[in-house]
C-alpha cells in the first residue's frame, strides 16, 4: 500500500466518523429533540451544544488537514472525486462558520426557564442550515470513498 493510498484510507476514515456523526445528528437527534416539551427540548439541546461543541471540532480538524494533504500528495485516478470531496467539506466548513456555529454561540446560553423569545424560530433556522451542513459531510465522504475506489480499481 502506498503512503498515498494509506493516507486517503486515513482521511476516508474520518469523513465517514464526520459523515456519521452528522447524520445522525441530523436523522436521529433532531426529530428526537421535537418531540419533547419546550424545558425539556432547551435544556437538550443547550446540552448537545455542549458536548458537540469540542466532540465535531475534535473530529472535523483532523478530516480536513487530511483532505488537504491527500489533495497534496495523491495523483493518478480519482482526482476529481478527491476535489469535489474537498469542495464538500469546504461548504461543510462554510455553513458551520458562519450558520450553527453562531447559532449555538447563542444557544449555549439559554434557560430553559426563560428562553428567548424567538428560540423556536431560532431552531428552524439552524436546522435549515444543518440539512445542508450535514449533506456536504455526507457528500464529501461519499466522494472521498469513490475517490479512493477509483485509485484502487
Amino acid at each position: 500500500m502506498t503512503g498515498s493510498v494509506l493516507l486517503q484510507a486515513i482521511g476516508l476514515i474520518l469523513a465517514g466518523i464526520l459523515a456519521g456523526e452528522e447524520f445522525i445528528v441530523r436523522y436521529g437527534v433532531q426529530p428526537a429533540l421535537r418531540t419533547l416539551d419546550d424545558r425539556a427540548h432547551i435544556q437538550a439541546r443547550v446540552a448537545l451544544v455542549r458536548t458537540l461543541r469540542i466532540v465535531v471540532p475534535a473530529v472535523m480538524l483532523p478530516t480536513v488537514a487530511a483532505a488537504v494533504a491527500v489533495l497534496a500528495v495523491a495523483d493518478g485516478p480519482g482526482g476529481a472525486w478527491r476535489w469535489a470531496g474537498f469542495a464538500a467539506l469546504v461548504a461543510f466548513l462554510l455553513c458551520s462558520f458562519l450558520g450553527t456555529v453562531p447559532i449555538n454561540m447563542k444557544v449555549i446560553d439559554w434557560s430553559a426557564d426563560a428562553p428567548p423569545a424567538d428560540w423556536r424560530a431560532t431552531v428552524i433556522r439552524w436546522q435549515r442550515i444543518d440539512v445542508l451542513r450535514s449533506s456536504a459531510a455526507i457528500a464529501g465522504f461519499a466522494c472521498f470513498a469513490a475517490a479512493l475506489a477509483v485509485q484502487l480499481a
